[in-house]
């Protein structure tokens, strides 16, 4: 009984004593980076440091993507309490080098490659000099944050720099083995390059040698992914629905300007700027300021729809700034030139033509269905089913009656008993305007405005 006693006192100790196992955080940094990553990212150090992680590793295989997406990770990054750590699995190039080169350590696999990093457009040509400036200055910054080559993170940006030494440890190192290192060549660095120049702190082939390395073999891993919202924003984000988003939104705003009241289109449209807009704004793509020269021109929109009869100078204005507004959406929020601001016009331009041509495609392939003459005509029938697509209306020609809806040009008009849906001659004829039938095309009622 004694010992039972004893043991039982152990076990509860022990229990109560005993150290738990170091929680680490494991978050994949892959494929492109796209603004809708930043969010995901700052998701992840938030809950790793609100459960007492004592360390997040970044496992890193991108060729890289938008400077400031990466821009806002590398800031998350630095100001995180925990433990960080780059694991480049396999490469980290241009927009990745700079998120690898914010984290406290880095450790690379054989044949891994970090650099690369200056900055370019769609077309793969070499930004301005602004643009240039500014990325080999963010990259010199975060490399001096965190204690490494200064003169190394400079020359993964810009080729026009060129050293013969470098400082490695406090001593003067003569450099022959690393191509960067002259005028016209950007500096890419392999596992065993980055190690010598002391951007990398050591190798690992798996994630579990990452894991012995950093004296954590027994530590809980918690794997991270991005949650439903989270991918669907990446999804919205991405440059060619976001743009697809943007056009369609536009254009069926704008093809509502020439139906009576609200319809399809409209709704469409609707839906897809607020899909655009809110995962912009959600990802930091859409300022407050964008978002307020957007609502401003779908404000002028709406005007002419509901209070303007026609098509004047409201709806002209609204379409040019809403324009403006979705320019400004496809222009990174870091300093740009000129060759960026053409990339976004362009992007504007073949955007709108390409939604264009996708919406008189889609219209056409719908119209052919049955479910689109069902609703455009539900209560007509086919003739060689043995109906007419008359309404019967012919003996109605010349009779007069009210016009229930604004007219531009159709709606519809109380016929003595009957509410009938007619089109104007191209008129419009605003709501208790007195009308006449003048002619009656199978289910095509025209009216004409009786002048009082």
């Amino acid at each position: 009984m004694k010992k039972a006693i004893i043991l039982l006192i152990i076990l509860l100790s022990s229990s109560l004593f005993a150290v738990p196992d170091s929680l680490v955080y494991r978050v994949p940094i892959e494929g492109t980076i796209d603004l809708g990553l930043p969010p995901f990212i700052e998701r992840s150090l938030k809950t790793a440091a609100k459960e007492g992680a004592i360390a997040v590793i970044f496992d890193i295989d991108t060729f890289g993507g938008r400077i400031d997406a990466a821009t806002q990770i590398k800031d998350a990054i630095l100001d995180s309490p925990l433990l960080t750590v780059a694991f480049i699995n396999r490469r980290a190039i241009s927009a990745g080098a700079l998120i690898s080169l914010s984290c406290d350590k880095i450790y690379m696999t054989s044949g891994g490659t970090i650099g690369a990093a200056t900055a370019v457009d769609m077309q793969g040509k070499k930004g301005s000099e602004k643009v240039i400036s500014y990325m080999r200055e963010e990259m010199a910054s975060t490399a001096e944050s965190t204690g490494r080559n200064v003169e190394i993170a400079k020359g993964m940006v810009d080729e026009e720099l060129s050293f013969t030494h470098l400082i490695i440890n406090g001593d003067s190192v003569e450099v022959t083995d690393l191509e960067g290192r002259k005028e016209g060549k950007l500096i890419t660095l392999t596992t065993e390059l980055a190690k010598k120049y002391k951007i990398a702190d050591g190798e690992a082939e798996t994630f579990d040698d990452l894991l012995a390395e950093l004296n954590l073999s027994n530590a809980v891993v918690k794997l991270t992914k991005a949650t439903w919202s989270e991918a669907i924003v990446r999804f919205l984000t991405n440059p060619v629905v976001a743009s697809l988003l943007m056009t369609f939104g536009f254009l069926g705003i704008l093809f509502e300007l020439q139906q009576p009241g609200w319809g399809v289109s409209g709704t469409i449209g609707a839906v897809c700027l607020a899909l655009a807009l809110g995962s912009g704004y959600i990802a930091e793509l859409a300022s407050a300021t964008d978002m307020l020269i957007i609502f401003v021109g779908l404000l002028l929109l709406l005007i002419e729809m509901i209070v303007i009869p026609g098509f004047g100078i409201a709806g002209i204005g609204g379409i040019i700034i809403v324009v403006f507004g979705l320019y400004r959406l496809l222009l990174p929020d870091i300093p740009v030139g000129e060759e960026v601001t053409d990339m976004a016009m362009t992007g504007l331009t073949i955007g709108i033509i390409g939604g264009l041509i996708g919406l008189v495609l889609l219209f056409k392939l719908m119209t052919k269905t049955k479910f689109w003459r069902k609703l455009a005509t539900p209560d007509v029938q086919d003739h060689e089913r043995g109906y007419d697509t008359s309404l019967g209306l012919e003996d109605k020609v010349g009779q007069e009656g009210l016009a229930e809806t604004d007219l531009h040009p159709s709606g519809w008009a109380t016929i003595g008993d009957k509410r009938i849906f007619v089109v104007s001659e191209g008129t419009f004829i605003e709501d208790g305007e007195k009308v006449k039938i003048i002619k009656v095309d199978g289910n095509r009622v025209v009216v004409r405005k009786i002048n009082k």
